[in-house]
């Protein structure tokens, strides 16, 4: 049975949150008698806890607005939202004074975390990673980004319960080597046993995760948020596109990131270029798949460099009629009072 202690904390967890509680719901909640939640009440007011009592037949007891925070009771999931809250605000471009109310917020919230759940919760942070477009993130389940972190950490096979994108249901086993944020979404990138090869998944189509015996060996090369973002690029889609543009990595990027197409130096009669300067434009190859090729033309021309559309041919074709429209447009006559280019009346 709970100690008072225990119960005066249980009856402050219960009026935070929110509304008016009856002296019979909160006797039956806490398992004591009405005079009992009484006095639990007037130990909550010795510790200046704003707690008023409300008369008539609705009557009860609720927490008033004071002048100070009373002090906060949360649960193992909402600490964990509360921390990914702060963690991700780090990277929204805080002010000084901002980012060091971040900080401490989170100091005080780890200081007093039960040990197993700060454990825990070191061993997500450790596993988390965010590409440069977090966006504004989906709350994930607690329980399942805990069990994928505490797997990321100490290299434990993870038995994942899947839902692909087409509806298909499948049961894996993952050696998971993190966790990813990225435009919005939350995904864990790993190796599939099965297939033996790097796979990444969606958090929220995860229905379940188990942690299994044995343990894998982390691999070399790139970081996971990497490894998503590449495996983003090289999805298996209806088209693969090849094109050569001679640019800038960073004007390429500007319109087609890391997350839809891959760069690579250009190996051709233009090595001589090789050893220049990495922010100089030379000629590189631009890999990219798409399910629709219609959006591309328009790409292709607000970079506004020199390219050559290596596949598909159907590309070639569509950048062709873009820009025949586009000429025609531009040698049509002004239209005349009252009436817009294609001859109709406004």
């Amino acid at each position: 049975m709970p100690r008072p202690t225990g119960r005066v904390l249980t009856l402050l967890e219960l009026l935070q949150s929110g509304g008016t509680r009856t002296m019979a719901e909160l006797a039956d909640r806490l398992g004591v008698e009405g005079r009992t939640v009484r006095r639990y009440v007037e130990q909550l007011v010795d510790l200046d806890i704003p707690v008023e009592s409300v008369r008539g037949r609705y009557g009860g007891y609720r927490l008033s607005p004071g002048y100070r925070l009373p002090p906060l009771m949360l649960s193992d999931d909402e600490a964990l939202a509360v921390l990914l809250g702060l963690v991700t605000g780090r990277r929204a471009g805080l002010t000084t004074t901002e980012r060091t109310a971040n900080e401490t917020a989170s100091a005080k919230i780890r200081r007093v975390l039960p040990r197993h759940l700060a454990h825990r919760l070191d061993s997500l942070l450790e596993a988390l990673a965010f590409t440069d477009q977090p966006g504004e993130l989906e709350h994930p389940d607690a329980g399942l980004l805990l069990t994928l972190a505490d797997a990321v950490r100490h290299r434990r096979p993870v038995s994942i319960r899947y839902t692909d994108r087409d509806g298909r249901r499948s049961e894996r086993t993952l050696h998971a080597y993190g966790i990813v944020a990225h435009a919005g979404r939350w995904y864990v990138t790993g190796r599939d046993a099965q297939v033996g090869e790097d796979r990444t998944f969606r958090l929220d189509r995860i229905a379940d995760a188990r942690t299994l015996p044995g343990s894998f060996e982390a691999p070399e090369g790139p970081a996971p948020a990497e490894r998503v973002m590449s495996g983003f690029a090289t999805a298996e889609y209806r088209h693969e596109v090849t094109l050569r543009i001679h640019a800038t990595v960073e004007q390429i990027r500007a319109h087609l990131p890391a997350s839809v197409a891959s760069l690579e130096e250009h190996e051709h009669a233009y090595g001589a270029e090789a050893g220049q300067d990495p922010a100089a434009e030379r000629w590189l190859r631009v890999e990219l798949r798409a399910e629709r090729l219609d959006w591309l033309p328009r790409v292709i021309a607000a970079l506004d460099r020199p390219f050559v559309i290596e596949r598909p041919a159907e590309l070639r074709d569509l950048v062709l009629a873009f820009a025949d429209r586009l000429t025609s447009y531009a040698r049509a006559p002004s239209p005349g009072p009252g009436r817009c280019r294609c001859g109709c009346s406004r």
